[in-house]
Protein backbone atom coordinates (compact mmCIF):
# COMPACT_ATOMS: atom_id res chain seq x y z
CA UNK A 1 0.00 0.00 0.00
CA UNK A 2 1.06 3.49 -0.82
CA UNK A 3 2.32 5.77 1.83
CA UNK A 4 -0.22 8.72 0.77
CA UNK A 5 -2.69 5.72 1.89
CA UNK A 6 -1.22 4.84 4.77
CA UNK A 7 -1.27 8.85 6.07
CA UNK A 8 -4.76 8.98 4.99
CA UNK A 9 -6.37 6.53 6.67
CA UNK A 10 -4.59 8.51 9.66
CA UNK A 11 -5.33 11.47 8.89
CA UNK A 12 -9.22 10.36 8.85
CA UNK A 13 -8.76 8.48 12.33
CA UNK A 14 -7.55 11.63 13.97
CA UNK A 15 -10.41 13.38 12.55
CA UNK A 16 -12.92 10.59 13.07
CA UNK A 17 -11.48 11.23 17.21
CA UNK A 18 -11.27 14.98 16.99
CA UNK A 19 -14.72 16.52 15.03
CA UNK A 20 -16.06 13.30 13.60
CA UNK A 21 -16.17 12.03 10.04
CA UNK A 22 -18.91 13.06 6.95
CA UNK A 23 -20.27 9.87 5.71
CA UNK A 24 -18.59 9.96 2.65
CA UNK A 25 -15.32 9.82 5.20
CA UNK A 26 -15.99 6.92 6.76
CA UNK A 27 -16.81 5.32 3.55
CA UNK A 28 -13.48 6.12 2.17
CA UNK A 29 -11.80 5.25 5.89
CA UNK A 30 -13.80 1.87 5.60
CA UNK A 31 -12.58 1.28 2.41
CA UNK A 32 -8.90 2.22 2.97
CA UNK A 33 -9.17 -0.23 5.92
CA UNK A 34 -10.27 -3.01 4.07
CA UNK A 35 -7.28 -2.73 0.88
CA UNK A 36 -4.96 -2.32 4.00
CA UNK A 37 -6.13 -5.34 5.57
CA UNK A 38 -5.77 -7.28 2.31
CA UNK A 39 -2.77 -6.27 1.58
CA UNK A 40 -1.44 -6.98 5.00
CA UNK A 41 -3.26 -10.58 4.85
CA UNK A 42 -1.41 -11.13 1.78
CA UNK A 43 1.93 -10.37 2.97
CA UNK A 44 1.55 -12.37 5.70
CA UNK A 45 0.94 -15.39 4.01
CA UNK A 46 3.59 -14.79 1.46
CA UNK A 47 6.47 -14.60 4.35
CA UNK A 48 4.31 -18.10 6.15
CA UNK A 49 4.39 -19.45 2.85
CA UNK A 50 8.21 -19.82 3.31
CA UNK A 51 8.53 -20.83 6.76
CA UNK A 52 9.27 -24.87 7.81
CA UNK A 53 9.69 -26.40 11.12
CA UNK A 54 12.18 -28.50 11.44
CA UNK A 55 11.78 -31.89 13.37
CA UNK A 56 13.77 -33.88 15.80
CA UNK A 57 14.18 -36.46 13.06
CA UNK A 58 15.56 -34.45 10.54
CA UNK A 59 12.84 -33.68 8.47
CA UNK A 60 11.06 -30.53 7.41
CA UNK A 61 6.96 -29.40 7.84
CA UNK A 62 6.05 -26.95 5.65
CA UNK A 63 4.18 -24.65 8.48
CA UNK A 64 0.98 -23.07 5.91
CA UNK A 65 -0.12 -26.26 3.52
CA UNK A 66 -2.66 -25.32 0.82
Amino acid sequence: MEKAKIDRINELARKSKSIGLTDAEKAEQQKLRDEYRADFKASLLGQLDNVYIKETDGSTTKVLKK
